[in-house]
């Protein structure tokens, strides 16, 4: 975990907000069938000029999200090991050894190669008090499940979701509770809050 404070630049504007199921972690592209198909952040806010996501969650993943028109902040906390803790709903009753695999490191694929994640914080929760899910995710009331809070120093692409699925329990639902300090309590789906002091410590 990062130990040294973040101090951003008080000129710039920072956001946290949180980005709803099926909305991509961009304000816009220049793709223009993206355009025509795909959700952005823009719709959810009137954002200043150079304004970016501060990492990224994939589309079906929803949960915190940071925004701000600091590049080298993004870059520096996208580089430093700050925390992100997740809240995972995975298909089936997780076992204490899945737990402990994905605690101690496990391969994985990313673009095309073999990646040992970090060790990492992880637990079995109750089912946390969160929105209703998307239909779209088709979870089923009576489908069997569980859900685990897993804590990452790391942000690889779609990492939580290839750990859970290499040892046999896909994540269903993914849902991004915390970064550093800052936290996604208190916002609803599609909200977005300017925050007046700005420390992921």
């Amino acid at each position: 975990m990062c130990n040294t404070p973040i101090a951003p630049d008080s000129a710039h504007s920072h956001y946290r907000l949180y980005k709803p199921f099926g909305m991509l972690s961009q304000l816009s592209s220049n793709d223009p069938v993206q355009l025509r198909k795909k959700r952005f952040l823009s719709a959810l806010f009137d954002f200043p000029p150079n304004s970016m996501p501060i990492g990224r969650l994939d589309e079906k993943s929803e949960g915190l999200l940071l925004v701000t028109t600091d590049g080298k902040l993004s870059d520096t906390i996208n580089r430093s090991g700050i925390e992100k803790e997740y809240y995972a709903q995975v298909d089936g009753p997780i076992t204490d050894e899945a737990l402990n695999q994905m605690r101690k490191g496990i391969e994985i694929g990313l673009f095309g190669k073999k990646h040992i994640t970090r060790p990492c914080a992880i637990t079995r929760i109750e089912a946390p008090h969160l929105p209703e899910a998307s239909p779209k995710l088709r979870i089923g009331a009576h489908r069997p499940s569980s859900w685990i809070s897993i804590t990452l120093t790391e942000g690889k692409f779609r990492q939580v979701r290839k750990m859970t699925a290499a040892v046999g329990f896909p994540t269903l639902r993914l849902v991004r509770i915390r970064v550093g300090t800052i936290v996604l309590e208190g916002l609803q789906p599609g909200q977005v809050e300017k925050l007046q002091g700005f420390n992921v410590k």
